[in-house]
């Protein structure tokens, strides 16, 4: 069963439908999984657990972009 609550990604608040995993999260902002490093209440998460870290009504997460460049 799940239902609206609210994330705060970055600072912004984000209507999502909960509980949801965090590559979930990611593909509805338009950001793809590998393209970004995730803290998730604080802590550091790995690419290989975006999948199975559901989030919860008020976690709070910093995204980064990663960018390759010269």
């Amino acid at each position: 069963m799940s239902a609206t609550g609210l994330v705060i990604a970055n600072g912004e608040k984000k209507q999502v439908a909960l509980p949801c995993s965090i590559e979930t999260f990611l593909l509805s902002q338009q950001l793809p999984p590998r393209s970004v490093v995730v803290e998730h209440n604080g802590e550091a998460v790995a690419p290989s657990e975006f999948s199975s870290r559901l989030l919860q009504p008020n976690d709070r997460l910093e995204i980064v972009r990663i960018v390759a460049g010269g």
